[in-house]
C-alpha cells in the first residue's frame, strides 16, 4: 500500500496545502501535485472532497484523505521513515493539543485581524491573536516537542506562522510578532525558515503579498 501512487490537490497560497507538502518531502515520498483554482473548483476536487470542497486532498492509491492535520497523521502512519509525531503517547497528545490551539486561536484570529477586518473587530481579533501567541511563547517554546534537532509534526503544523503571519502583518499594516515580546518564537521562526524543505517550498513572497492584499480588499470593501 505504501508503494501506491500519491497525488496532492493543493493551492499555492494555502498554508494547509504547504504543510502537507512539507511532510511528504520530509518523508521522501514521491507525489504528483495538482494545483487547484479555489475560486473555480474543479470537478476532480468536488468529486474527491464533496463535503468540504477544500484543499488539501491527498489521494493514495484508492484512498482519499482530506483536512491537513488528518493527512499529516495518515502520512506518518503509512510511511514509517522519519517519524513526525513523537513515539510517546503523552507527547503525541500534547503535540495535537498545541496544533489545534494554534489553528483555532492564532490562525483564525490572525487572519481575521490582519486580512478580514477593520476597526473594533480588528482590534478585538488582534488582542486575541497576541494573547494566544503569549501562551505559545511562555508555555511551548523551548520544549523538546517543538523545534528539536529535526522538524516534527508540531513544527509542520505551526510552520505557517513563520511565513504567512509576517505577510499578513504587512498586508494588514499591524504588528503581531513583536521581537521584544516573542524572542523564543522569533528564534524558532528563523530555524524553521532555514530548513531546506521549508525554505524551498514556499510561495513567492511578492505574489503572496499581492494575493493577500486582494483578499483583504475583498473582505474589507465597504467597511469602516
Amino acid at each position: 500500500m505504501a508503494t501506491d501512487k500519491v497525488k496532492l490537490l493543493g493551492y499555492v497560497f494555502s498554508p494547509f496545502s504547504r504543510r502537507v507538502e512539507w511532510a511528504l518531502k520530509l518523508k521522501g515520498i514521491d507525489y504528483e501535485y495538482v494545483e487547484e483554482d479555489i475560486f473555480n473548483k474543479s470537478p476532480l476536487l468536488l468529486q474527491l472532497n464533496p463535503v468540504r470542497k477544500k484543499v488539501p486532498v491527498l489521494v493514495h492509491g484508492n484512498e482519499v484523505v482530506s483536512e491537513s492535520f488528518t493527512i499529516l497523521e495518515y502520512i506518518d502512519e503509512t510511511w514509517k521513515q522519519n517519524p513526525l509525531l513523537p513515539q510517546d503517547p503523552y507527547a503525541r497528545a500534547i503535540s495535537r493539543f498545541w496544533a489545534n490551539f494554534t489553528e483555532e486561536k492564532v490562525l483564525d484570529a490572525g487572519f481575521t485581524a490582519l486580512i478580514c477586518s477593520t476597526g473594533e473587530q480588528q482590534e478585538k481579533a488582534l488582542k486575541s491573536t497576541i494573547e494566544a501567541l503569549e501562551h505559545i511563547e511562555g508555555d511551548l517554546m523551548g520544549k523538546k516537542i517543538l523545534g528539536g534537532e529535526s522538524i516534527g509534526y508540531l513544527d509542520i503544523a505551526m510552520g505557517w506562522i513563520s511565513y504567512w503571519l509576517p505577510i499578513w502583518e504587512e498586508v494588514g499594516s499591524r504588528q503581531v510578532l513583536d521581537p521584544s515580546k516573542f524572542p523564543a518564537t522569533i528564534s524558532w521562526i528563523n530555524k524553521i525558515l532555514s530548513h531546506p524543505v521549508i525554505k524551498d517550498n514556499l510561495p513567492p513572497r511578492d505574489k503572496a503579498v499581492a494575493y493577500f492584499h486582494g483578499r483583504r480588499n475583498f473582505y474589507t470593501s465597504g467597511k469602516t
